[in-house]
């Protein structure tokens, strides 16, 4: 697999993910499915992380991977790749921690599995807390996919008891965060606490978690 990931022509793939990423209109499952045959997903993220330095290319695999986490076929592939998750929310380059984070609104959006365990994977692989981290420390672009994601993990019970910890996590405590940090987290706030008040969930639940 290594020799695989080392002899891909990174002209071809600039090429095709151009191609792909300015496709106009929407690209169905298979026209996903296909690409992914010719470049495979472990292909292109290992030419992602190593051979971002070559002119346009990580703008184009970017922007070619955000539309093939967009179809239900490329959310599927997700949970086998959250380590990369991992590292792409620790990344340098702020179109890559975007992508993550907005791969992580895409697992929510497009997979049809239950959101016990999307939480679950999400909290499995500490994803949270680098969700946190983007929101609080990076730049508007950053901070604004990490929100998207985060708005959509407060979208279950378990996601909002991840968001309000019952122990009192100040790292990862919104509440807590939201008196010290930005307007956006505070904004992020306010939304999970009017969602939860206006869902289904039990009265004595949403009290329990939005209190500050």
């Amino acid at each position: 697999m290594e020799e695989q990931h080392s002899t891909v022509d990174t002209n071809q793939l600039l090429q095709a993910a151009t191609d792909f990423a300015c496709y106009p209109g929407v690209q169905n499952e298979s026209s996903v499915e296909d690409f992914l045959d010719r470049f495979p997903l472990p292909v292109i993220i290992n030419v992602l992380q190593t051979k971002a330095e070559v002119p346009e290319l990580e703008n184009a695999l970017v922007a070619c991977l955000e539309r093939i986490f967009k179809t239900k076929y490329g959310a599927s592939l997700i949970p086998q790749y959250m380590p990369f998750l991992q590292v792409g929310l620790q990344a340098d380059s702020g179109a890559v921690k975007c992508l993550a984070c907005r791969t992580v609104s895409c697992l929510f959006e497009n997979l049809n599995d239950s959101s016990v365990l999307l939480v679950q994977l999400i909290l499995a692989h500490d994803i949270y807390p680098l969700l946190l981290d983007c929101l609080v420390n990076g730049d508007e672009h950053v901070a604004t996919a990490a929100m998207d994601a985060i708005k959509n993990l407060a979208r279950s019970r378990e996601g909002i008891a991840t968001i309000f910890p019952a122990a009192g996590n100040e790292a990862i405590d919104l509440r807590h965060l939201a008196t010290k940090c930005s307007s956006l987290v505070t904004e992020l706030f306010l939304y999970v606490v009017v969602y939860t008040i206006s869902t289904p969930f039990d009265f004595l639940f949403c009290s329990s978690y939005v209190h500050m």
